[in-house]
Parts: structure tokens; sequence; C-alpha cells
């Protein structure tokens, strides 16, 4: 039963991708051809350029940071260890709108230099609709995943090459360069490549601040030039893209391992600062706190005050109960199809075994909009192959499964298995298979062992994984705002229509809801892994 659901659910998350190759190779139309030989390169240079700098600048901060607060003690440092993961709650979407509130000409800076101090200041200065602007939202909000992995590799696994350069006598500096850069990379690496997936997976912020790239153009294609076909192509285009830098990542990584062969590893202990050290410690902490959470919370929570009483309308109550509807429901499934496939994958052998955890996350490394793209040909063919059994159960021969909230559901399950399955892999890989084979060797049979077994020892992997899926589906965008079925809208879509339409008092209200339930329930994960 174990192997038949697991191809069952491999050849799920697989068809959508399937889908659009086979259509990849069609006929060009005219619109395809126009868009190759005049727009095709600025999508390219944007999104590189986007994808690159970001992941720079994110690989400067969260590994400082992560080496700050792991090997150094300074104010608030048992604080910032998971403060530092809290912008993840803010999806960079409501950061663009909320910094451009904050900086444009009538925003809370302009206004007081103005009516305090009688200043009035050259506007190109504050415009941050552009490039460097869209930068610098990705990397205040995105940082954070490259800290968090570095900070769980740098706390459990690089003790003793840090304190015996410590007793050498080398300086902090030189420790970091040396030793912290080169024993850390496969996380740095893993870290930035994450930041780079959601930089080519995101619609909101290039959508608002009027930058060309793939997603918006998969948008413009599809929607204004109702052109499907064309749609597919730069779909396939883009999915070409990210497999050549997942390969990229994967020569980045290389084969240099520092791991060690014993479980009995001593965690870092960090060092005290005192007089300016510790203060620039903090410093540099609290900035970068207050610039990703603090300034844009505090923003949001006054624009929420200014429009508090449309909290309380039926439309609000409406739209958390679709929020929480979907992602629960799909963090369901996925937690579900997460532990079949693991538990097949670690008990057999052979290829099926080492080939299902690949696929698997296949659809974490697939921007939304292409994973749409996918599922909306594979969901129209099935529609059409059904007609027939429409008729016979006596209803109209038209596309019900596409219009359906069942199809994004299941994009949702396609995009996002791989984050709950990553956390369940892991608390197999903590266990073992001793329990396991025990139980069985007793008479009990897989499922019987995995009940009362197995499933009581990885509960915190478990529940970790189906918050990790939830957090992700609460702030999903370009998935959404394409697969949802008509009239159906989730915090995170109508924020975004508030924004875009200038009603940034109304799209505070959504925003501030995601957030509070994304910050607590990365709160909670954060208890569970310390508590492991």
């Amino acid at each position: 039963m174990w192997t038949i659901l697991s191809i069952f659910f491999v050849l799920l998350v697989l068809l959508p991708n399937l889908s659009i190759i086979v259509q990849l190779f069609s006929e060009p139309n005219e619109n395809w051809v126009h868009i190759r030989e005049y727009m095709l390169q600025e999508y390219i240079t944007n999104s590189l350029l986007l994808a690159v700098t970001v992941g720079f600048l994110t690989m400067f901060i969260g590994t400082s940071l992560a080496w700050l607060v792991s090997a150094y003690d300074f104010p608030m440092r048992r604080f910032f260890q998971w403060g530092l993961i809290l912008p993840l709650a803010i999806p960079p979407y409501i950061g663009a709108y909320t910094y451009h509130g904050i900086l444009n000409y009538t925003g809370v800076i302009q206004t007081t230099l103005r009516n305090q101090w009688d200043i009035t200041v050259n506007q190109q200065y504050f415009n941050i609709m552009n490039m460097p602007g869209a930068i610098f939202i990705f990397t205040l909000f995105l940082f954070p995943y490259v800290f968090t992995i570095t900070k769980a590799y740098l706390s459990r696994q690089s003790t003793s090459l840090i304190e015996n350069a410590r007793i050498l006598g080398s300086p902090a500096w030189k420790i970091y360069f040396r030793i912290v850069l080169p024993v850390c990379r496969a996380s740095i690496v893993a870290g930035v490549s994450l930041v780079v997936l959601e930089v080519l997976n995101d619609y909101g912020v290039v959508k608002y601040y009027g930058i060309q790239t793939f997603t918006t153009a998969i948008f413009s294609t599809w929607f204004g030039m109702g052109d499907l076909q064309s749609a597919i192509k730069l779909a396939g285009t883009l999915m070409a893209i990210v497999i050549v830098l997942l390969m990229f990542e994967r020569v980045a990584r290389g084969r240099k391992q520092f791991s060690f062969t014993t479980t009995k590893v001593k965690p870092l202990q960090p060092t005290p600062l005192e007089g300016k050290k510790k203060w620039l410690a903090f410093g540099y902490s609290m900035v970068i706190f207050s610039l990703a959470f603090i300034i844009p919370v505090v923003q949001l929570i006054y624009w929420g005050i200014l429009a508090y009483d449309r909290f309380f309308q039926y439309e609000f109550i409406h739209l958390i109960w679709n929020s929480l509807l979907v992602a629960f429901s799909a963090s369901v499934l996925i937690v579900i199809m997460a532990i079949v496939i693991s538990n097949f994958s670690r008990l057999h052998q052979g290829m099926l075994s080492k080939l299902f955890p690949k696929m698997t996350i296949l659809g974490y490394s697939i921007p939304g909009a292409v994973i749409a793209v996918g599922v909306v040909t594979l969901f129209t063919s099935i529609d059409k192959q059904l007609f027939g059994f429409y008729e016979w159960i006596g209803l109209e021969p038209t596309l019900i499964l596409s219009t359906s909230l069942f199809m994004l559901i299941f994009a949702y399950v396609v995009r996002y298995i791989a984050v709950a399955y990553n956390s369940i892999e892991a608390g197999f890989d903590r266990v073992g298979k001793n329990f396991t084979e025990a139980s069985r060797m007793l008479g009990m049979s897989i499922t019987k062992s995995f009940i009362k077994v197995d499933m009581k020892l990885i509960r915190g992997a478990i529940f970790g994984g189906f918050i990790l899926a939830f957090i992700d589906i609460m702030k999903e965008l370009p998935l959404t705002l394409i697969l949802r079925p008509f009239n159906f809208d989730t915090l995170a879509t109508k924020a975004f229509q508030y924004a875009t339409d200038e009603m940034i008092f109304q799209a505070a209200i959504p925003s501030l809801i995601i957030i509070g339930l994304s910050a607590s329930a990365i709160y909670v994960f954060h208890h569970i892994l310390e508590r492991e």
C-alpha cells in the first residue's frame, strides 16, 4: 500500500510540470515571436539582476548575523536568535507597499520634515519604485533564509574548529573569513538558493514597482493578451533557467562536506563582548531587525487604526475563513503525502526510493506562476475528457474541475510539499530505523509500526512541517491570483488588490492578520526546534 500511494503521490506532483514540457514544443504564434525578439532579453536581464544582487546581499547580512548571535554574547542576543527570523512573516509585497507609503511625498518622513523643520527634499532620493528599491525590499524580507540555515549549522557543527582557532589566537575577522565561510559553504548556498527561488517566484513586488520579469510577463501574456500558449513558452523558459541555477547550486556546494562522525558534538559557546564591541553587535542586529520588522509593522498598525472599523465587517471575517480553509486543507494533504513518501523512501532500497525525494522537492524549485500554468492546462484537459461523464450524471459539459477550489489546493500541494517533506525526512533521520525494525520483529505491519511507534517519535517534525507549509500558503500570491475560483479572495490577494488600487489603509488590516498568524507560527516552530 505504501508503494502504490507513494508512486501515485509523486506522479501527482510531476504531472503539472510534464504538462508544460509537452506543450513547450508546440508551434509558436505571432505573440511569442514578438516577445522573443523584443522583450525576452529584458525579462531575462531583470530577473537575473534581481536574483543575483539579492542573493549576494542576503548572503552578507544572513551569514554575518548568524555568526554574531552564534559566536558572541551581547545585549538581547537570545531574542535576536529567533527575532531575526520574524521578517519571514512579512510577505515582500506587503513590505514593498509599506515602505513606499513611508517614503513617498505624503509619508511620515517627508511630512515630518516639511511640518517640523520646513525641509523639502528632492523626490528622487526617496523614490523606491524601481530596481534598487525592489532589491532593498527583497533583501530585507528574505535574508532570514540564509540566517536560519547558517545559524543552525554554526551552533552545532563547527565548535571545535572555531574554538581551536580562538586558542591559537586568530582574530575574529580571520576566523569568519577563513573558517566560518568555507565550513558553512553548503549551508550558505542552500539558504541563498531559497532566496533566489523566492525572488524568481515573486509577483507582488515586481508588479507593484513596475519591473518587467518573467512572472509579470506570464501574467500579462495570459490575462492581458489571452495567450496561454505564449505564457506556457515563457513558463518553460523560466523553468529552464531555474534548472540551470539549481545545477549551479550543486556545483557551488561542491563535494567538500564538513560534518562530524560522532553524535557527541558540543554546542558553540558564545564569547562575551565588552565595551564598544557589544554595542556595535547590538546596534547592527537592531538596525536590521527594525528595518525588516519593527518599522513596517508599526506603520501597518498605524494605518490599521485609521481603518479599524473595516476589520469588523463581514468581508474580513470571510477573508480570514477563506485563507484558513485553503491553508489548513492544503497543509493537511501535504503532510499526509510527505509522510507516505518519506516513510517509503527510508524503508525501501532501490532506484525509486532514491528518485522520489528529488521528484518531491521539484515543485518548490519551480516558480508559482509556472506551476499555475501547468495545473491549469492539466485540469482543462481532464475536464475535456470528462465532458461525457458530466452529461451522464446530468451536469452541463463545461469546465468544472478547472474552475474549482480543488485546483487551487492541488497547486498548493505541488508547490509546497517539499517544505513538509524536508522537515519529516529530517525527523526520520534523527530517530533512525531501530525502533521500527524492533516493532516489525514483534509482528507489527509497516502501517501499525508507523502509527504506534514512528509517528509518536517524529510528531514534532510532522507538526513543524505542517506549520511551515501553513505559513507559506497563507502568504502565497501568484498561485492564488491565477487559480482562485471566481469571487474567491484570501487575505493575501485582498491586501495586494487594495495596495495596487492605492487603498493603503484598507490593505493594512489583511496584512496585519497575515503577519500575526505567520509570526505566531514562526514562534511555535522555533520552540519546537529548541525542544528537539
